[in-house]
């Protein structure tokens, strides 16, 4: 006991001494008394921020071995296969780390595992965060970091797996080197910069690891910090719920329950990403070979995240390159290489400030949207996914017409129509579907739930009861706002003079009509009163108590009948 004192003394006096000389206590008493909402969507970007962590731990081991160089070396490692084979340092190092180091071929797979993890995990809270709204007010730069990590978590993929210098991301980095020699006019200048010379040179791999290892990471760290700081200060949204609303949390503080769920999701990550290294191989480098820029071997695929990418490349068609004035122009690469993602990019970034605008909402949201109650960016966001995945599987048509035995050029020419028109259809799908759900609710609320109960009135009414929905589950099912078109004003004033401003007013208010011309109104409480004094509720009422004043009477009177 004394001995626990006396330890009790000491940490009290360095905490202390901290605390005189940095006014830490106050910060960490507000820390640890924030409240956090609990709901499973918001462990999407806890998966992200995990997997951050379990890529850093695991990156520094392998950075303990691998050799950033494109030396050439014979190798005469554990390998059998490859002995006496020519390759460079970076790609010996890597067969080192996976055959020769304990622990290290495990490592080199939960490192991979973490890193598509770490990519898909942040593509599902950004579309979570949309969907439910969580990007308004004020909330807009918070959404531009999450876009800004998102691509960083690309280029930091594409950098990692393009390190070993295997065929498979040599064949990569020849991709990436062609997107860049397809930039009008500059584009050999820009790159010989990048791999400091004729391509594939010697300069890369070190370039690409001093981005890999410091620079990327340094960034994603430091934006991930300046995102949750933000989330502190803000408040974390929440869905509607008792006892829930714009200026307050309900949810649980940080200590004890939060950080102790937090800390045992943290091992569930790591455990789930080490089961999927252990059982599940990925990138076997030394199936590959070491690269050469002659051969490309068929049927090689990048990570998932990169796909799109390749199929909209492979989907543009080859009249798209012509040449001017001796300038070769190849817009069938720089189309779907570099001017689609630059145009995915910034819709992405400016959507919050567009819907912003277009609804004139400037009030502060704490609380999130059901997906169904808005509708036009649900479908929005149903449409760019479907956009994606058709992109996607442009990348893959040549494994598509492998495995299923199909014309690779019928699969690309059917790539091509239907980028066009299914998504589109997915955007009228989804969005009926919201519609309806959102008609559902309404009646919901107004009649409530059907019990398969039918009644007989006396005088030989027949009628199925509905339970009412209690106060809760009807709140949370007419807190939403519905929002109107905004009206189209005439173009000129009384003394026929234009307005100014009155163009970007009327793109407004077109632009208006388009996210909410199609809307199904709130209930409102004169509407609920209506529907309950309207739809039988007295007469059930009535019923009941009729059978209460003659319960025992021969049955017939007033039966009821289940359905």
């Amino acid at each position: 006991m004394s001995t626990q004192t006396a330890s009790g003394r000491v940490a009290g006096g360095i905490g202390n001494y901290v605390d005189e000389r940095t006014g830490a206590a106050g910060a960490m008493r507000y820390g640890l008394k924030k409240v956090f909402p609990d709901h499973w969507s918001f462990m999407l970007g806890e998966v992200a921020m995990y997997s951050l962590i379990v890529l850093l731990l695991t990156g520094t081991f392998l950075t303990f071995w691998f050799i950033p160089s494109a030396g050439h070396v014979v190798y005469d490692g554990s390998y059998v296969p490859l002995k006496g084979i020519g390759m460079s340092e970076a790609y010996k190092s890597t067969l080192d780390i996976s055959f020769d180091i304990r622990a290290g071929l495990i490592i080199r797979q939960i490192h991979h595992w973490s890193a598509l993890l770490f990519v898909a995990a942040i593509a599902c809270h950004m579309f979570r965060v949309f969907f439910t709204g969580a990007f308004r007010k004020p909330r807009e730069i918070n959404w531009v970091i999450g876009m800004v990590l998102a691509l960083l978590a690309l280029v930091e993929g594409f950098a990692g797996y393009s390190l070993p210098d295997d065929l498979l991301s040599g064949t990569g980095l020849s991709f990436a080197r062609g997107m860049i020699l397809s930039i009008p006019i500059v584009g050999s200048y820009v790159s010989s910069f990048v791999f400091g010379g004729p391509y594939p040179g010697e300069a890369l791999i070190p370039r690409l690891y001093t981005v890999h290892v410091l620079l990327i990471p340094a960034l994603l760290v430091g934006l991930f910090t300046v995102h949750i700081m933000l989330v502190a200060l803000q408040k974390h949204t929440q869905y509607p719920g008792p006892g829930r609303t714009n200026k307050n949390v309900v949810g649980f503080p940080v200590m004890p329950v939060y950080a102790a769920k937090a800390g045992g999701f943290f091992f569930i990550v790591f455990g789930v990403t080490t089961l999927l290294a252990a059982i599940a191989q990925i990138n076997p480098i030394w199936a590959y070979g070491p690269y050469n820029p002659s051969p490309v071997t068929a049927g090689s695929q990048p990570d998932w995240y990169m796909g799109w990418l390749e199929g909209a490349i492979r989907l543009l068609p080859g009249w798209l390159e012509f040449q001017v004035f001796g300038w070769t122009f190849s817009f069938n690469i720089a189309i779907g290489g570099l001017i689609l993602p630059g145009i995915v990019t910034t819709v992405a970034i400016a959507y919050p400030f567009l819907e912003a605008w277009v609804t004139g909402d400037k009030r502060e949201h704490h609380l999130l949207d059901r997906p169904r109650n808005a509708p036009t960016r649900t479908a929005l966001g149903a449409m760019a996914i479907s956009f994606y995945l058709l992109l996607w599987a442009g990348g893959g048509n040549d494994i598509i017409a492998t495995h299923f035995k199909l014309s690779i050029n019928d699969i690309t020419n059917f790539l091509r129509i239907a980028v066009f028109v299914i998504p589109p259809l997915v955007f009228l799908v989804a969005k009926r579907i919201c519609l309806g759900l959102q008609r559902r609710d309404r009646d919901l609320v107004l009649h409530g739930v059907e019990t398969g109960r039918v009644v007989r009135l006396p005088h030989g009414e027949f009628f199925e009861v509905h339970a009412p929905l209690d106060e809760h589950a009807r709140w949370e099912l007419v807190q939403h706002d519905t929002h109107r078109p905004l009206p189209v004003e005439d173009g000129v004033d009384e003394n026929g003079v234009r307005r100014p401003g009155h163009r970007a007013q009327a793109i407004r208010a077109k632009l208006s009509n388009f996210w909410f011309e199609d809307r199904v109104e709130a209930v409102t409480p004169a509407e609920l009163a209506a529907a309950h004094a309207h739809g039988g509720h007295d007469a059930i009422e009535a019923h009941d108590e009729h059978r209460a004043a003659i319960e025992g009477s021969p049955v017939g009177s007033g039966a009821d009948t289940h359905a």
